[in-house]
């Protein structure tokens, strides 16, 4: 029998719900949407028939409901891949791990994780208001670095973008994961294109950005979006995708990441209907789900 989880190491609140997100066991469902804004939450949840949990502490808001005989849970993750650690630790321990007590549990329970986020396009023939769904998570945080985690990253792309790049004297050391190609059919359509998405540290020096500090890698975009290997470019960048394709794969679960592109870096647009994007983004998944053989 493994041993108890110590109460530093498995934090929970006085009324037994995990720490940071809030919630108790019962209140998620087998398949969660993720989004970054708080505010996007009601806005997955209002097409919900019903609303059974709504749960929120700091950016971590979650509402659990049914959309078309499915149970589905909502929650935002707030910016970035260290928020990422927390959420995806804290989902996959409300599972998977026997609260009373303390230890995980012999047989597990698989989560399916379905990003819906906004993005901006590295390349000029993927415009704003356009679908895409991350085929490879490519990281250039340092998030994976904490984990065991060499036997799920695509290696082969890795080496290869690391020889490309030569960024290692920056201490940028670029990981790769792949999507779970089954829960990536499932969104599969004319309307979503496939591609290689950066994910990244930050808004501003790490994606190219001048505002009044000067970057370290002055032609940080180009030179990723130069990049091939194979059929693979890199199409897009953003905050979150490259963690959790990397925790979900480590955990057991299943994940993909569905991006509203709202800019293009490559010919400096930026789209002036973005609500409505994401909106139509967020009909798309849950008909999706609705359609599919999630449970």
């Amino acid at each position: 029998m493994s041993s108890s989880l110590g109460s530093s190491e498995l934090v929970l609140n006085p009324d037994g719900s995990i720490y940071h997100l809030n919630l108790l066991p019962e209140d998620i469902a087998s398949t969660i949407i993720t989004v970054g804004d708080p505010q996007r939450v009601k806005e997955v949840s209002k097409y919900f028939d019903s609303i059974e949990v709504k749960k929120s502490k700091r950016e971590f808001v979650t509402h659990t409901g049914q959309f078309s005989g499915k149970r589905i849970s909502v929650i935002s993750t707030g910016i970035g891949t260290d928020n990422i650690d927390i959420v995806f630790n804290e989902l996959d321990a409300l599972a998977n791990i026997d609260f009373t007590t303390r230890q995980a549990k012999t047989n597990t329970t698989k989560l399916n994780f379905i990003r819906v986020g906004t993005s901006g396009s590295l390349q000029a023939d993927i415009p704003v208001d356009s679908f895409l769904i991350s085929s490879v998570g490519i990281g250039f945080d340092n998030l994976m670095h904490f984990y065991d985690c060499g036997h799920i990253k695509n290696m082969e792309l890795e080496q290869a973008l690391a020889a490309y790049l030569g960024w290692s004297k920056y201490n940028i050391h670029p990981y790769a994961v792949d999507v779970d190609k089954d829960l990536s059919t499932i969104f599969k359509s004319n309307r979503i294109r496939f591609g290689a998405t950066g994910t990244n540290s930050g808004f501003y020096g790490p994606q190219g950005r001048v505002l009044r500090l000067a970057p370290t890698i002055k032609d940080f975009n180009e030179k990723l979006s130069e990049f091939s290997h194979g059929n693979i470019r890199i199409t897009n960048l953003e905050m979150e995708t490259a963690a959790i394709y990397g925790i979900a794969k480590l955990l057991g679960h299943r994940a993909v990441s569905l991006n509203a592109i709202l800019a293009n870096r490559a010919t400096g647009e930026f789209s002036d209907q973005g609500h409505k994007t994401i909106d139509e983004l967020i009909q798309y998944t849950l008909k999706c789900i609705a359609d599919s053989q999630l449970v």
